[in-house]
């Protein structure tokens, strides 16, 4: 049995500190350097005490250097870091780039909500992802590749939220509202005024309100690849006072004809061979605590008569499925391995 070596870039902060978590567990990869910039040559244990068996490790710096001599390189990094490092490691590395710097096809859209140059797309790490109008699956795309661009988290709750309906021809893409409760880890280790204790415990307050948030235009790019000739997307995040959890609410309005039972039905065709996606049963609504942990997405759908539209919710955990489990998924189709090795469905609760 072949054992790949992993470096983790940025391990000192929520998403290097959950790919390591994660693939400590793993049975087919040795976790090797783990770096990161303002905390090089401190113990890994001081920024990520809960990985016990990986507390005496030294953070070194991010070099492309110190991640080269690696099978598997994961990059946890600031927007716009990413392209400079990976551009420096080899075609033979496979690279996973947990930030936002390679997951858009148009550099238009990047330079208009991120204001700098596109560093270029890779092969997209969301294996759920329709494809070719709903007649594919993106995990085809990830065989053997050596660059994975991981999505947004917001990108992945809203995706495998709607894609079903809008793959199926079920609702108007142009008339799409997504409205998300936020775990504060989303927002990142640094020390920020609004994301203090004595600032969100107790308060929920919405941020890039009005067509600002980042995570936009790849939705509306997954969506297109989905089947939508066009998308016209009304998105709301709101960071609520927990740690870890996405809930979205994605709604659409109804293509005349649509029956309640019909749109089941195409979530069910979507979803039912998902090792990751889980359909609730009839009834069940999804909560953000039965997904801590987990590398699922739990999703409900139904119909609101009154206003036509459809209306699914969607709960992941934004570091697991949303971003580290994601990211070891993706890693496991490139090698060749089971897609659910070292991945747990199994949420902690309460």
């Amino acid at each position: 049995m072949t054992t790949y070596t992993a470096a983790v870039a940025g391990a000192s902060g929520y998403a290097g500190g959950e790919v390591l978590r994660i693939l400590s567990a793993h049975p087919d990869v040795e976790v090797g350097a783990v770096t990161a910039a303002s905390s090089a040559g401190a113990r890994l244990g001081e920024h990520q005490p809960h990985l016990v068996d990986l507390a005496d490790r030294v953070i070194e710096p991010t070099t492309a250097e110190t991640l080269s001599g690696h099978d598997v390189v994961f990059l946890g990094l600031p927007h716009g870091e990413s392209g400079r490092i990976a551009a420096e490691l080899g075609d033979d590395v496979l690279v996973i780039d947990c930030g936002a710097d390679h997951r858009l096809d148009d550099a238009a859209d990047w330079e208009r909500f991120y204001g700098s140059d596109h560093a270029g797309t890779w092969p997209y790490g969301l294996p759920e992802l329709m494809t070719d109008g709903g007649a594919g699956r993106q995990r085809d795309a990830l065989t053997d590749v050596r660059r994975i661009a991981v999505p947004g988290c917001n990108v992945t709750a809203v995706t495998l939220g709607l894609q079903p309906a809008v793959s199926a021809g079920l609702v108007a893409p142009t008339d799409v509202v997504a409205v998300l409760a936020n775990g504060y880890s989303g927002a990142g280790k640094a020390p920020k005024p609004h994301l203090l204790a004595s600032e969100g415990l107790g308060a929920a307050s919405p941020y890039a309100v009005g067509g600002s948030h980042r995570h936009l235009p790849e939705i509306a790019q997954n969506l297109r690849k989905a089947g939508a000739a066009e998308v016209t997307l009304s998105f709301t995040p709101t960071l609520v006072p927990m740690a870890r959890g996405i809930l979205a609410t994605v709604t659409a309005r109804l293509e005349p004809g649509v029956t309640p039972q019909g749109v089941r039905s195409a979530y069910a065709e979507a979803y039912d061979d998902e090792t990751f996606v889980h359909l609730l049963p009839e009834g069940q609504w999804p909560t953000t605590a039965a997904t801590v942990g987990a590398n699922a997405a739990h999703v409900q759908v139904t119909v609101d008569d009154a206003v036509g539209r459809v209306v699914a919710c969607v709960a992941i955990d934004n570091l697991v499925k949303g971003t580290a489990g994601g990211a070891v998924q993706s890693m496991n189709i490139a090698l060749g391995l089971p897609e659910s090795t070292g991945l747990s469905t199994t949420g902690v609760a309460p």
